[in-house]
Formats: C-alpha cells, sequence, structure tokens
C-alpha cells in the first residue's frame, strides 16, 4: 500500500505544526554562528594582507602593463637555449619522480599492514611518511640548492625526497587492498615471501602503481619550473633571469613553452594511464 501526500496536505500541516517543519532554535543559532564566525575570519585576513580595493586596482593597472609588454612573444635568439632548459627541466622532473618511485617500492610494502601486522612498527612508519610528506617541494630545494649546489642535480633530489613518501604512503594503500586470493595461492604452492609479493602481490597494484607514477611526472613536470626559480636550473631558472631584467616578451615566450609542454605531457599521460586502467579491467 502507498501513501501518497499532496502538496495542499503538507502547506495544512506545516500552518497547523508549524513547530515540526521548523528546525531547533539552537541549531539555527549554531548555524548563523559559524557563518558569522567565517566571514570575520575572512575579514580578518583580508584586513592582515592589506587586501584593500585601491591596492587591488593598482595592482590590476599594472599587470595590464605587463601584459602589454608580453605581446608579441619573442625567443630573443635563444630559442635553442630555451629548448635545452626545457629538456632539462624535463629531465629532472623525469629522474626525480622515477627515483622516488623505485625507492617507494619497498617503503610501500613495509607500510602495508597486511603484509607487516606489527602495529608499532606499521605506526611509526607512517607517521615518518605524514612527517616528510608535509615538507613542500621548494622547501626541498631550498635546502638542496644549499646542500649541492645550483643545478638540475638539486632539483632532481628535491622531486625525489619531496615524492618519496607520498608515493610511499600511497603503495601502501592499494597494496592494502589487494586481493587475498592469489596470495593465499602462491603461498598453498610453496611461494616464499618474497616470491608471494613478487607473484601474488605486485602484479595487482602494479597498474595502480605506475597510474600514480604518471599523474605525478605530469606534475612534477609543472613543479620543475618552480624549482628552477629557486637556481635548481632548467626552464624556470631562465624564466626567472628574464623577468629579473625585465625581458617582458621572452618571459611571455617561455611561459608558452611551459603551457604547451605541459599540456602534451599532459595529455600522454593521461591516454597511458587510461591504458593500463582498460588492461587491467580487461584482465579482471
Amino acid at each position: 500500500m502507498t501513501l501518497t501526500i499532496t502538496h495542499g496536505e503538507i502547506a495544512r500541516l506545516r500552518r497547523s505544526n508549524p513547530e515540526i517543519f521548523r528546525r531547533p532554535l539552537a541549531e539555527r543559532l549554531r548555524e548563523w554562528g559559524l557563518w558569522l564566525g567565517f566571514a570575520a575570519l575572512l575579514a580578518f585576513g583580508l584586513w592582515w594582507i592589506d587586501a584593500s580595493p585601491l591596492r587591488i586596482w593598482n595592482g590590476l593597472s599594472k599587470l595590464g602593463f605587463l601584459v602589454v609588454l608580453m605581446i608579441p612573444p619573442t625567443d630573443g635568439g635563444a630559442f635553442l637555449g630555451y629548448c635545452y632548459a626545457m629538456l632539462e627541466t624535463l629531465a629532472m622532473a623525469f629522474l626525480g619522480t622515477l627515483i622516488a618511485a623505485v625507492l617507494a617500492v619497498p617503503l610501500g610494502f613495509l607500510g602495508a599492514k597486511n603484509l607487516v601486522p606489527n602495529r608499532l612498527f606499521h605506526f611509526g612508519l607512517r607517521r615518518v611518511f605524514d612527517t616528510f610528506r608535509g615538507i613542500d617541494g621548494l622547501v626541498w630545494a631550498l635546502i638542496f640548492v644549499s646542500a649541492v649546489g645550483l643545478g638540475p642535480f638539486a632539483g632532481v633530489l628535491a622531486i625525489a625526497v619531496g615524492d618519496l613518501m607520498v608515493f610511499s604512503k600511497l603503495f601502501a594503500e592499494a597494496i592494502e587492498n589487494v586481493d587475498r586470493k592469489p596470495i593465499e595461492g602462491v603461498r598453498a604452492a610453496g611461494g616464499s615471501g618474497i616470491q608471494t609479493m613478487r607473484l601474488g602481490v605486485f602484479p595487482q597494484v602494479f597498474p595502480v602503481m605506475m597510474s600514480h607514477v604518471l599523474y605525478f611526472f605530469e606534475s612534477n613536470v609543472r613543479s620543475a619550473t618552480i624549482l628552477g626559480i629557486v637556481g635548481a636550473g632548467g626552464i624556470g631558472l631562465a624564466l626567472s633571469d628574464r623577468i629579473r631584467i625585465n625581458n617582458w616578451d621572452e618571459a611571455a615566450f617561455i611561459i608558452v613553452m611551459i603551457l604547451v609542454t605541459v599540456a602534451v605531457i599532459d595529455n600522454l599521460s593521461r591516454r597511458i594511464r587510461m591504458r593500463i586502467i582498460n588492461a587491467d579491467t580487461g584482465r579482471k
């Protein structure tokens, strides 16, 4: 039996029993308090950074003047140098991502609680992952520029260390969600611990790992341009130099190169990720 209530009946119920349809006063006051607190926090933040309308207007006017100086973008006769710097940036992103991914595989296995059931060890290792993940890649770049000097080597180390713990956490979570049947099958056949991981676990998580690695590689291509500005080499260093000497037309040309390169990398990475995901789905 289906009970149907018309809009007219609902309206009559609202008029005859308004207290049923009205939210409690305490709930409404709490909601208004949260909105007022949010508005106050936003207003305080804008006041703290001196985001006055006059300052915003002056900034937009100056930005418009800089955009005029950027048109048309020109390479200033250094096109080959910019191409080399872009290749250097791509190499930084690739090597940093690769090193982080390779080192993260054993850490991911160690951090998976279904493979290493020691709760104290698992908790401590995960907190190490979380601690290092809290340090931004730009901070690592500044540290390694001071440690090993200017150049792409510092950028590679910054990307590798910055991504290592993120990969480790993601890999550990992927390993924790594997199907137990292949693992039990390898163990039933007399496989050792290493063989169980290689034959029962790794084939299941490899597509997920590769998807994460490809996504981080395309993200690191963008990050590597910023790392170059602080001295880690690559196209970011060239962009910083052009901005410093007010060659805005050349700076615009470099920005266009970065945008085109990132777009191409994003497209290729997305195609590869989709192929890996489709192949894994087809096997299942």
